[in-house]
């Protein structure tokens, strides 16, 4: 099937977004240090257990609550509208999936009315929702602001021992479209990162290939999260307060070859990559008439250069491979197979 096919009769293709990422981490106050003094963010203190960051009207876009996972828990995709969203999920239900409505609570703590969810790759939970509770208090934060709207908040990145099972699952939810490759060797690892896109954001999903691998080597669900600054200057002055502060970053500021965005990557309490870019490509819908996907030689046109682990480092992630031999990766097999047509 061609991955950018799409349907006349269910066009969910340009209206999912991504909303909002949920993590479980006993770590608050590293990840409020983060968010609010090196990032820049608004952070909302709800209690001892519970954070929110937002980035821009929406009540929540970043749900950090106390739990041992120290990893993203759940991804929080919105709806355009109901008629849409009753699609996505008769296609989850026809493939016999069970789907599960959130409580009260939970939607509450994600800053939305209701929302719908249901099992994800690597055991991420997918979760949908139509409205999102806005705010017209004003923000406090460093940023000036950050880029949201009709491409979502940003993207994820995830590594896959199964990653055509991956590509698979969110092009049978969403009409998910390839964007591009990219071949890297990261490490001594040699993989090829294929880049979907839901909407006019060049890539909602990056998923680095690692198959033939016995263990993953990232020990979170999770490689990384982007978010978009809205101008240079707000990125760049992110990456001195990170540094500042004593944040560990992994990738200096650089630019991918592909989108063209210019980023940093630096190391949440979580584990897990954060990733604060600026201005990549947009996919109009000029563009997206003619797109075609290419593969890209590297990651990085210019910089990008990686930080060097301490043995600390080393250590615990040795450990942590050590502690995950032939497990095996989590995989939503019901979502697949081909496409709902």
């Amino acid at each position: 099937m061609n991955g950018n096919a799409r349907t006349a009769e269910d066009p969910v293709f340009g209206a999912v977004h991504l909303g909002y990422v949920a993590v479980g981490s006993r770590r608050l106050r590293d990840w409020h240090r983060l968010g609010a003094d090196a990032i820049g963010l608004h952070v909302d203190e709800l209690d001892t257990d519970t954070l929110r960051f937002r980035l821009d009207d929406h009540t929540c876009r970043f749900l950090i609550r106390r739990g041992p996972a120290e990893d993203v828990i759940a991804l929080g995709w919105q709806v355009d509208d109901h008629r849409t969203f009753d699609r996505i999920l008769a296609r989850v239900a026809d493939r016999g999936v069970p789907i599960e409505e959130g409580t009260a609570e939970d939607a509450a703590l994600r800053g939305v009315e209701r929302l719908w969810r249901f099992p994800g790759p690597k055991g991420i939970a997918t979760e949908l929702f139509t409205t999102a509770v806005t705010s017209t208090a004003p923000l406090s934060m460093l940023s000036s602001g950050w880029i949201t709207g009709e491409a979502g908040f940003g993207h994820v990145a995830i590594t896959s021992r199964e990653p055509e099972a991956m590509h698979a699952y969110f092009r049978t939810l969403f009409d998910a479209r390839l964007s591009d490759f990219i071949d890297e060797n990261i490490s001594g690892l040699r993989m090829k990162i294929r880049f979907l896109r839901v909407n006019q954001r060049h890539h909602s999903v990056a998923v680095a290939n690692i198959r033939g691998l016995r263990i993953d080597p990232v020990r979170t669900r999770v490689q990384h999260i982007n978010i978009q600054s809205a101008t240079l200057g707000d990125m760049l002055a992110a990456y001195g307060r990170v540094t500042e502060l004593g944040f560990r970053m992994a990738w200096a500021v650089g630019q991918h070859t592909n989108d063209r965005e210019l980023s940093f990557y630096c190391v949440t309490p979580s584990g897990f990559e954060l990733e604060v870019g600026w201005n990549p490509i947009v996919v109009t819908p000029e563009l997206e008439a003619a797109w075609e996907p290419k593969t890209y030689q590297g990651i990085s046109i210019w910089g990008h250069d990686t930080v060097h682990e301490t043995l600390a480092d080393k250590l615990a992630q040795l450990r942590t491979i050590a502690g995950r031999l032939r497990t095996p990766e989590i995989t939503v097999p019901e979502l697949t197979g081909a496409a709902t047509q």
